[in-house]
């Protein structure tokens, strides 16, 4: 049996399909994933919103969505800290990468720039960011329908 549809529904049904991605316990990981995650979420118009940790390399999402893109919950905090080679290569120590801390550094805007430079820079201990001032002079507070 065999089906007809008019092609304007065919054209709505096939358009892109936006959703918008929600992190809310991302640790971190590999910088090369997150380039590339955040990359799609950027071509395919997507909106993030921060609801819970952002930590380590999520925070690159500043760099490569668009801010107003972005948002936060109440619920949201940053972490930042030194860039370090994975220690399944080293042994289980965590030996710093200054490449992977300029590179890394090289995707935040001004405003993740400044937050750190007040903080005393970047170290190997997690530097975070609560809901609260600090964090709306990076990114914009989400309206209450995304809590």
């Amino acid at each position: 049996m065999r089906f007809w549809v008019p092609a304007t529904i065919l054209i709505a049904l096939s358009g892109p399909a936006h959703a918008d991605l929600r992190i809310t316990r991302d640790h971190g990981g590999y910088v090369e994933e997150y380039k590339a995650k955040y990359q799609r979420i950027r071509a395919r118009g997507e909106r993030v919103i921060i609801d819970g940790i952002c930590n380590s390399a999520c925070t690159m999402v500043f760099g490569i969505v668009p801010m107003n893109k972005i948002c936060v919950t109440p619920r949201a905090s940053l972490g930042f800290h030194l860039a370090y080679y994975d220690k399944a290569y080293t042994f289980g120590l965590k030996v710093n990468s200054s490449a992977g801390t300029t590179d890394l550094m090289s995707y935040y805007p001004p405003t993740v720039k400044s937050w750190i430079s007040r903080n005393g820079g970047l170290t190997n201990e997690m530097k975070k960011i609560k809901n609260g001032r600090d964090l709306w002079q990076i990114v914009d507070p989400c309206p209450e329908e995304f809590f």
